[in-house]
């Protein structure tokens, strides 16, 4: 497994994050042309009230956030809107890791309703972001989000899930997140 999920919120086994995350981790890499079996990813599923101090401890913002994530090294470039430097490649036996993501429940099923998106749509969009982070893109700097937005739109197009930034649904996307 690619993926291994902590839970601390058993809603979140409920809702199939298992799953979730493992396809979304598995989409991201294989976009990227990194082969999923050289690399690991802890998930903490977690709720707001837990987020909202991971969010405070190494962020200072002391408020619930839909996801963090935390990178095993930067591998972000110094030219906005170039690629990220390339992760080291783990084996089977010895899997890199590239780094650990937290996902809080009750701020997901807001915004996917807030959005009248499902929700098992807008937590895979949130996990692919979250790798995205661990790889290296970031979205603070225009450039920047403009290749991380159209990353996340092709890998949740292969994993059948709409255009989370788009308006095609008369629906306006969802903020940047973190």
């Amino acid at each position: 497994m690619l993926t291994e999920t902590i839970l601390e919120d058993d809603r979140w086994q409920e809702a199939g994050l298992d799953a979730l995350a493992e396809a979304a981790a598995r989409a991201t890499l294989a976009h990227l042309n990194h082969d999923p079996a050289g690399y690991e990813i802890a998930v903490l599923a977690c709720d707001d009230a837990r987020i909202a101090v991971l969010n405070a401890d190494f962020r200072g913002k002391p408020q619930p956030t839909n996801v963090l994530s935390w990178p095993e090294e930067d591998l972000a470039p110094e030219e906005a809107g170039a690629d990220p430097e390339e992760p080291p490649q783990g084996g089977e036996e010895d899997p890199h890791h590239l780094g650990d993501i937290a996902i809080a429940w009750e701020t997901c099923t807001r915004e996917a309703a807030e959005q009248g998106k499902p929700f098992a749509a807008h937590v895979s969009h949130l996990l692919v972001h979250g790798v995205l982070h661990l790889l290296g893109f970031d979205h603070i700097r225009d450039k920047d989000a403009t290749l991380m937005e159209a990353c996340e739109r092709a890998i949740l197009g292969k994993l059948g899930i709409p255009d989370p930034y788009g308006s095609d649904q008369g629906r306006p996307g969802p903020q940047r997140t973190e």
